[in-house]
């Protein structure tokens, strides 16, 4: 921690920053996650200096960063951070967020865990930001036409399809037989 500290006081107006010190930044992170108050002091250091930025291109700094804010009950800070910060891993960020978003709901609730059903319902409330999900967030629907297409199979045909109707059903709509087969099930489940 000293050798760090001697370090971003020495490069203070160096832009970019070395390598080495962003290297030590994260190194450290990644050994200090159960020492709070040490970390809180690092973190500090780091999101206090006009290398910010570059510190939060690192994900075990990202990452000590959230830990310090959602432990501090900081919960917007820590998402603006991974909102703006310019790690690569872009799936351990959202993830990232997933988990900001529960420890907010457990509070709230007072509870020591979520059921997945709760898990998925902050999900759903609280869905990413486009600078974590460049992509675009996967939707798990179905097109209208094949919506149409199933609800017409199963009004018209039958509600329950053996293994040959699936297989068929999914090579005419592009799907996997699995997903026909949850489809009809769900579409059974809905039914009653």
């Amino acid at each position: 921690m000293k050798r760090f500290m001697v370090m971003l006081n020495g490069n203070i107006n160096k832009d970019p920053p070395p390598t080495k010190l962003l290297d030590l930044a994260g190194q450290l992170c990644q050994n200090l996650q159960s020492s709070s108050p040490v970390l809180e002091k690092l973190v500090g250091a780091m999101m206090g200096c006009k290398h910010k930025t570059h510190f939060l291109t690192n994900i075990h700094v990202v990452r000590a960063c959230v830990s310090v804010h959602v432990h501090k009950g900081q919960h917007d800070r820590a998402c603006k951070l991974l909102e703006y910060c310019k790690a690569e891993e872009k799936e351990e960020l959202v993830q990232l967020w997933h988990e900001i978003h529960y420890q907010r709901v457990m509070e709230k609730h007072h509870m020591d865990f979520l059921t997945p059903l709760q898990k998925f319902r902050s999900r759903r409330r609280n869905p990413p930001p486009i600078s974590l999900c460049p992509q675009g967030l996967k939707n798990r629907n179905y097109s209208d036409e094949v919506r149409q297409q199933l609800h017409r199979f199963a009004a018209e045909v039958t509600r329950n399809p053996n293994k040959k109707q699936r297989e068929g059903l999914a090579r005419d709509m592009n799907l996997r037989p699995s997903q026909v087969y949850n489809w009809f099930a769900n579409y059974r489940r809905r039914q009653k």
